[in-house]
Formats: C-alpha cells, sequence, structure tokens
C-alpha cells in the first residue's frame, strides 16, 4: 500500500462559512441524568468515561460500551482503561472491568506504559469497536515522561462484539519527521466516512514542551490495524500552548472541528475533513465569547441540527477550577459558526466539582449521551454536594435522530 502524504501547510485556505442566513430552528430535546458509578476516597476517583453504542439486530435498541480510567490523585495520573456495558440503553450497568489487553505494562526501569484520553467508537463497516486514545509513559511516581522520541504517540484497541475480546494496544504509526514526535489522538471525536476511512484529529509537535498544532489524519482500518494514509491542514496558533485536544464531527456534508486553547476554544471548518479554514474564536450569536478556555468542547450531531457541549464562564462558578462546571449544551448556526445562545441549556450541573473531561456520541436515533466524571480536586467539593459520581446526561431528542439507523 503506498502511503500519501500532504504537505505540512503553514498558509490555511480560506474556506469561510457559508453566507449568513435565517438560524436554524431549534432542535428540541429533554435531559435524563443518571449517575452510572460513584467513587470517592484517598485512593482514586473514576475520570474520562465515554461510551459507544455497538448496533444490534433484533433488540429493542444498541448495547452500549463506557470506557473509563482510574485518575490516581497525581495530575494526569491513570490507570489500565476499564469497562462498562450495558446490554440496551435501559439495561443494568456491569463493571468497571479491567480486560488484561488493557492494562498497565510495567517496564523493567520501573518505569510505566499505559494509555490515557480514550474515546470509543462503532467502526460499521469492519464491525468492530474502536478506542482511541494516547499512550504514556509513567514514572514510578506518576509523571508523565518524554524520556524518548516518539513517546506520545496515538494508540488504539479492537474489541470483536461477538467474543468479547479486546485486542492489546497498537501504536498508529505516523510518518518520519520531527513534527511528530509527539502525535495525540487525546479526549477526541473522530469521524467513520461511509467508505470505511478514518479522519482522525490530532495535536501534534516536535516534543511534550513544544507548542502544539493541530491536524486530521486520514487512516484506513482492515478490522485489526488501523493505518496512516495522509493528513490534512495543519493549523498553528502562536498563543500558549497553541491548539490541542480537537474533535471533530460531520454534518451535511460538511466538517466542523473544535480545538482547545489555554485563553479560549476554537472552531474551523471543511468541506473534505482535511483541508481546514483558519480557526476563529468560539462566539454565541450575539458576537460575545463563548467563554469555554483551557478545556474540551465535544459535539452532538441530529439530522435536524448540529450542537456543542462546553462549559464556560459567567455560570455563577468562579469558585471551579477554569469554571469546568456545569455542561452546557447549545446549537450551533453551521454557516456562521456561532452557538445559539437562546438554545442553551445545563445537560450536568455544578454541585462543587470540575466536569471538563468528558465524552458526547450518538447512542440511537431517540438519543445522545454525555458522559462526565465529577473531578475531586477542590478542597470544597463535598460540601457542595459532588460524590465522585460518574453521569450519563441521556439527551433525549424530540423528533428522531435521522444520522443513526437502526439495524433491521
Amino acid at each position: 500500500m503506498k502511503t500519501l502524504f500532504l504537505p505540512l501547510l503553514c498558509s490555511l485556505p480560506l474556506l469561510l462559512p457559508a453566507p449568513a442566513a435565517e438560524p436554524p430552528p431549534p432542535v428540541e430535546f429533554t435531559v435524563k441524568l443518571e449517575t452510572a458509578v460513584k467513587h470517592d476516597d484517598a485512593k482514586f476517583h473514576w475520570f474520562h468515561p465515554r461510551a459507544a453504542a455497538i448496533p444490534a439486530r433484533g433488540q429493542a435498541g444498541p448495547s452500549v460500551v463506557m470506557t473509563l480510567q482510574k485518575h490516581l490523585n497525581v495530575s494526569d495520573y491513570y490507570s489500565g482503561l476499564h469497562v462498562m456495558t450495558r446490554p440496551l440503553p435501559d439495561g443494568p450497568w456491569t463493571g468497571p472491568v479491567l480486560p488484561p489487553e488493557l492494562d498497565w505494562r510495567p517496564q523493567a526501569d520501573g518505569v510505566t506504559i499505559s494509555v490515557a484520553d480514550v474515546t470509543p467508537g462503532w467502526h460499521a463497516p469492519m464491525g468492530r469497536l474502536l478506542a482511541i486514545g494516547c499512550q504514556v509513559r509513567y514514572s514510578p511516581k506518576g509523571k508523565q515522561l518524554d524520556d524518548l522520541k516518539r513517546a506520545h504517540q496515538t494508540v488504539y484497541a479492537v474489541l470483536e462484539p461477538q467474543s468479547g475480546k479486546w485486542s492489546p494496544w497498537q501504536v498508529l504509526e505516523m510518518p518520519p519527521g520531527d513534527e511528530f514526535n509527539f502525535a495525540r489522538n487525546a479526549c477526541a471525536q473522530w469521524v467513520v466516512r461511509p467508505d470505511g476511512t478514518l479522519l482522525v484529529p490530532l495535536y501534534i509537535g516536535k516534543s511534550a514542551k513544544d507548542r502544539y498544532s493541530t491536524t486530521v489524519a486520514e487512516c484506513r482500518f482492515d478490522g485489526t490495524k488501523l493505518t496512516y494514509a495522509r493528513h490534512g491542514t495543519v493549523l498553528r496558533l502562536a498563543v500558549a500552548r497553541g491548539l490541542y485536544e480537537p474533535s471533530l464531527i460531520a454534518f451535511r456534508g460538511r466538517y466542523f472541528l473544535t480545538l482547545r486553547n489555554d485563553l479560549r476554544g476554537y472552531v474551523s471548518v471543511s468541506d473534505d475533513g482535511l483541508t481546514f479554514a483558519e480557526p476563529q474564536p468560539w462566539r454565541f450569536d450575539d458576537g460575545t465569547e463563548l467563554g469555554s478556555y483551557n478545556t474540551q468542547q465535544h459535539w452532538l450531531a441530529h439530522s435536524d441540527g448540529l450542537f456543542l457541549c462546553y462549559t464556560r464562564r459567567g455560570a455563577n462558578n468562579d469558585h471551579i477550577m477554569r469554571h469546568r462546571a456545569p455542561l452546557f449544551l447549545a446549537q450551533v448556526d453551521p454557516a456562521t459558526l456561532r452557538v445559539l445562545r437562546r438554545t442553551e441549556k445545563v445537560v450536568v450541573p455544578e454541585r462543587g466539582a470540575e466536569l471538563g473531561n468528558f465524552g458526547a456520541a450518538a447512542i440511537s436515533e431517540t438519543e445522545s449521551w454525555i458522559t462526565v466524571s465529577e473531578g475531586m480536586f477542590m478542597k470544597d467539593s463535598r460540601q457542595r454536594g459532588a460524590e465522585g459520581a460518574t453521569f450519563v446526561a441521556r439527551v433525549v431528542w424530540a423528533k428522531p435522530n435521522l444520522l443513526v439507523r437502526p439495524v433491521p
């Protein structure tokens, strides 16, 4: 197979949003909030929960897999990847369990190799669940190491749903060049095209200390191995740590990318999923800045509308670290790339804990889920009501989401 390359582009295309028109009509939804698991002690709490649906023939709905990890009370120090399962969206949860293939790999020198920031998703053409995240090397005290060239790379594991068997973690091999010494898909939504190719957003750099840039890699998947084919525009921002933790979604023939920056969130758009426009700061439709900064934003798509899930300033939340709670969901005007303020709703309330590391995914034609754990990092979190809960915010659409087709 010949590997294709696109140049690392320094000048970005002038792919402007479509001409302004009437704002899209609101897409109605309600939220049903559930707690999947709770844990709060001095040893760990659950973190980074993200869910994916596995379609099933002859059932009332899909089964659900949710991946999550133990946060080990040191910054960005995580256990192996645990899994919770649910036979139907309303069935009982099983787990968390730790498949041995997804556990830590201790090294002879005391270093531990693990993964972090994992997002699972269904690959329909191959009938497999892919879990994509980033490889991490930990010191004995839990510090992330950058001691080897290409220590920080994208990794993936594959679940065969019939047997329930996971593959071991594999590294997504990137092309040569210092630009990819650090190449992470982390906390990122990725897209499967109808032909089975994947669009995998990455943040990249010469090392973990470099200012990050973002690109989208086109990859092929044969049911076992994920292979890099080419990458598109490299988006750069000479502010703080740059652009990182990108998430991608497809909607009505275009591709929308949301990007983390330390000072504010950014958004970009593409017609092909590889060639992206100059990023612009996220704003409400009245022109004011969204107020989301130094954390993730993620997407939901309904056949009638595009949505962004985020945290922001200005919600009586100055006591929360980086204003990372509550979690909001609001509709986005895909023509202007503005968030429609009148559609904003709280989907997970603030209880004194941060909610910045979360997932968002379509589950069925009637529901999409936002999953998040309470980060018990502040001294008064418990006094304000936080319990170390892992929440499932079930977004119930008033009209069926035709982007999600049930299996006959």
